[in-house]
């Protein structure tokens, strides 16, 4: 009853880079740039991943599936900081803040666990090359990529809901550069160690068991890989792996960083753990999409034929 008489918060003030208009110019240049590369390089890849019928594989639609989510969650976070840059007014309201915040973390749920459905899919594409078919049946992996998409959108209403239901008044200064849930969280007038709690629990579950797929899924790649005998048969394989586990090492460490800290330092109030936690989410945010299309399509060779096919029949239509 202590917070009646105070005023409930209606809007939030998002701190970002206030007070440094030259690094506010530099990071809006640097992520702009960044922002269009991450629309080309994923927006290529869903074009030619539906055009053309030598792709329409269960590890392309796998793929397929990163590359919109990668747009959605860039798009849902980087356009309103590019924004928050060019503005004076850097003002959200409540509704707002709780879009934000499903959306980020529905798209961060959602791109842990296709990342493990991806590592099976490659797992049995390798290992089990003669029932791969049966295996990963359209049914199958079309069932595999709703239930990420749906698992992400439950854990986040789930996490929303809680988050929102807290009284927030007094501080209303959100030291970041959108909703983050653990920003607002730290603004509620009330006690979040349940909510932290919550968070902690749903965070390792999506992220652990996904990570422990992950591992499974590729220790038993490389032990095959090591079992072929010829040194050409093994090179593909083998850069496939060394490709996807430098970007979910990549994706899975910054998560680690920013949801699975001590909670002794995650509550310091220190401008160095402030600026660290903004780098980490800029990281986070914006260079493991920009990687993905590179690291997993756009240096292969199917996906180069594609992509010259697609401007060969370009250029013919003119």
């Amino acid at each position: 009853m202590e917070w009646e008489n105070h005023t409930i918060l209606v809007e939030f003030f998002l701190k970002g880079l206030s007070g440094h208009p030259r690094l506010e110019l530099l990071f809006f240049v640097l992520i702009f740039i960044t922002y269009v590369v991450i629309l080309l390089g994923n927006g290529t890849l869903i074009l030619i991943s539906i055009l053309d019928p030598h792709l329409h594989t269960p590890m392309y639609f796998f793929l397929g599936n990163l590359s919109f989510l990668d747009i959605c969650y860039t798009t849902t976070s980087i356009s309103s900081t590019l924004v928050s840059f060019l503005s004076e007014r850097k003002t959200i309201s409540l509704s707002g803040c709780a879009v934000q915040m499903f959306l980020g973390l529905a798209m961060g749920t959602t791109e842990c666990v296709l990342l493990g459905m991806m590592a099976f899919d490659r797992y049995v594409a390798i290992c089990n090359p003669l029932r791969y078919p049966i295996i990963m049946s359209k049914d199958a992996y079309v069932s595999m990529a709703a239930g990420s998409w749906i698992i992400g959108a439950v854990n986040s209403a789930v996490q929303t809901v809680f988050v929102v239901q807290l009284p927030f008044c007094r501080n209303n200064i959100i030291n970041h550069f959108t909703c983050e849930i653990l920003a607002v969280m730290k603004l509620a007038c009330a006690d979040i160690s349940g909510n932290e709690f919550i968070l902690l629990v749903t965070t390792t579950l999506f992220l652990l068991t996904p990570l422990l797929l992950l591992i499974v899924s590729y220790t038993l790649i490389i032990l095959s890989i090591f079992k072929i005998s010829s040194s050409e048969g093994r090179s593909k394989p083998s850069s496939t792996c060394s490709a996807r586990l430098t970007v979910v090492i990549t994706f899975c460490g910054t998560i680690f960083l920013m949801y699975m800290k001590p909670k002794s330092q995650a509550t310091l109030n220190s401008d160095d753990l402030d600026a660290t936690d903004k780098l980490i989410f800029i990281f986070y945010r914006v260079m493991t999409p920009t990687m993905n299309p590179l690291i997993y399509s756009l240096r292969n060779k199917d996906v180069k034929e594609a992509v010259k096919h697609l401007l060969r029949r370009k250029n013919f239509n003119k």
